[in-house]
């Protein structure tokens, strides 16, 4: 029954769309995926991204986790908690199609993402740069009286620190990854100076904490012999800004609604990256799109988003993490930039079944890649936010979508949630008093 579901689902998808493909991967356009059933669009899905028929039918149960691996995940395990997870269309990244999975409990995301991402096709879709995979260690030394001496004195053991980090991971080091380069800092704090060393490490397709944190845990005590200080926290930094990745993409006024949306979508981003009020709520709308592909890949969503906002700061002041101008031709060109972390081994990534399918959906076979595909979804989603604040405001859309979540807040079941929501939508009120009341006249 699945293959004769991922048989017509292939056939459904238009001639077109095929013919569009990049490379040897099928369009991630998919006509009408909100319309398919259940089992339809996992269909749908395994015909674009060739997931295994087992990995399809887990999708399906949507049966999540056993005890056995929620309690080796985390301690003192009582139940699990299900998040929806949709899969966002029409997305080109550098040249290839990609359907993108994201774990998010709120509406509206999911379907911000298609469309942004629709509207810029035409325009050859998101291409990214990224600066490597390098993460940073910090080993922390106080109490010395000469800390400029004491910088000196680590700087000059670079070669031994770097032996020393690599033995301490030879597998890494293997995969040609390892030391990459060695920082030295004072700071001044309310306890006096400090001397933090930095080690820069290539962490490949992992997102690199355990490895990192072991190698400055080897290190610290070698640094607290040769400058006679104490040393304390041995950590890795969740500033990743050796690790930063970038997204770009061109919207025409004819895709997005004329010169006047291109003008209101700018001034929008001028306000957020002036304002650190509207910052906060501007890039909180980004972190909707990027946070929900670091869960549903298994990755660290706190790491990214401290991480993130860190990022947005270090001017002196909070800032937009997207940017918006108008092109030589009259384009709208948006652009992203910000440390992404996140790895493709290891943890929850590899060990949660749901995390290695969205991977496998994405096709993303290394960290690289699926740092590029994470920004190029955080700034779709970030355009579709202000493309909806520049002309119908924020609730039309979201409220619409919302609508069925409210519908059941107020009890409504089974075909009552689609006829309660329809007639919020209808008056243009979405509220749960709302809701209870068509309820009880449908129910009456």
């Amino acid at each position: 029954m699945l293959l004769r579901r991922v048989a017509r689902a292939a056939a459904a998808v238009p001639m077109a769309g095929r013919a569009a493909a990049v490379s040897t991967r099928s369009s991630s356009r998919i006509h009408g995926f909100h319309k398919l059933s259940h089992e339809d669009r996992v269909a749908a899905v395994q015909a674009k991204s060739g997931i295994s028929d087992t990995q399809a039918k887990e999708l399906i149960s949507m049966d999540g986790i056993g005890f056995d691996l929620a309690n080796r995940l985390v301690e003192n395990v009582v139940t699990t908690i299900s998040i929806p997870v949709g899969v966002a269309t029409n997305v080109i990244v550098d040249g290839v199609e990609r359907l993108v999975p994201m774990a998010t409990e709120e509406s509206s995301v999911v379907a911000a993402v298609c469309n942004s991402a629709l509207q810029c096709r035409g325009t050859g879709g998101f291409f990214c740069s990224t600066t490597g995979p390098n993460m940073i260690a910090q080993v922390q030394l106080v109490a010395v009286d000469d800390p400029a001496n004491a910088r000196l004195k680590i700087l000059e053991r670079r070669d031994e620190i770097a032996e020393l980090c690599d033995a301490t991971d030879p597998i890494l080091t293997g995969l040609g990854g390892g030391f990459r380069d060695l920082e030295v800092r004072v700071i001044d704090t309310e306890g006096g100076p400090m001397v933090i060393t930095h080690l820069i490490i290539d962490t490949r397709d992992a997102m690199g904490a355990n490895a990192v944190n072991s190698m400055a845990e080897s290190l610290a005590p070698l640094i607290a012999s040769w400058t006679g200080g104490k040393t304390y926290l041995r950590i890795l930094s969740n500033l990743a800004d050796r690790r930063v990745v970038r997204a770009r993409a061109e919207w025409s006024c004819e895709a997005i609604g004329g010169e006047s949306v291109r003008d209101g979508i700018i001034a929008a981003y001028q306000f957020a990256d002036a304002d650190p009020y509207r910052a906060t709520t501007h890039n909180k709308g980004i972190m909707n799109g990027i946070s929900a592909v670091v869960l549903a890949t298994g990755n660290d969503t706190r790491a990214i988003e401290a991480g993130a906002h860190a990022y947005a700061s270090l001017t002196g002041r909070y800032r937009s993490l997207t940017r918006y101008e108008k092109t030589s031709q009259g384009n709208l060109a948006g652009s992203i930039e910000l440390p992404l972390a996140v790895g493709i081994v290891g943890g929850a990534t590899k060990a949660h079944p749901t995390a290695k399918t969205c991977l496998d959906i994405m096709q993303c076979t290394d960290a690289d890649t699926l740092q590029r595909v994470i920004a190029a979804t955080g700034l779709a989603q970030n355009f579709g936010a202000l493309k909806a604040l520049a002309t119908v405001g924020i609730q039309k859309g979201h409220m619409s979508l919302h609508a069925g979540n409210i519908a059941m807040a107020a009890g409504a079941v089974g075909e009552e949630i689609d006829k309660v929501a329809r007639e919020m939508v209808s008056r243009g009120v979405v509220r749960q008093d709302v809701a209870l009341e068509i309820l009880t006249k449908l129910r009456s």
